[in-house]
């Protein structure tokens, strides 16, 4: 018994993460999750290029140099 509640209190986070990974793939969240990824990436890249407008245009002139 005393070797069940070590291996619990050591892979706790584990343990977790299992089954919150078995209750999105059980209620197809991933889905969901998946949309706001990229949602929020578009944001970064978006944000990005109107930080760095001239950055960005150079590096996209030369790639099409390049072709």
């Amino acid at each position: 018994m005393d070797s069940f509640k070590n291996f619990i209190t050591q892979y706790k986070g584990a343990i977790i993460g299992i089954i919150i990974a078995i209750l999105i793939l059980c209620t197809k969240l991933y889905d969901l999750i998946i949309a706001a990824v990229v949602i929020i990436l578009g944001a970064f890249i978006g944000n990005y290029v109107q930080q760095n407008k001239y950055d960005v245009k150079e590096k996209i002139k030369n790639f099409i140099d390049r072709l």
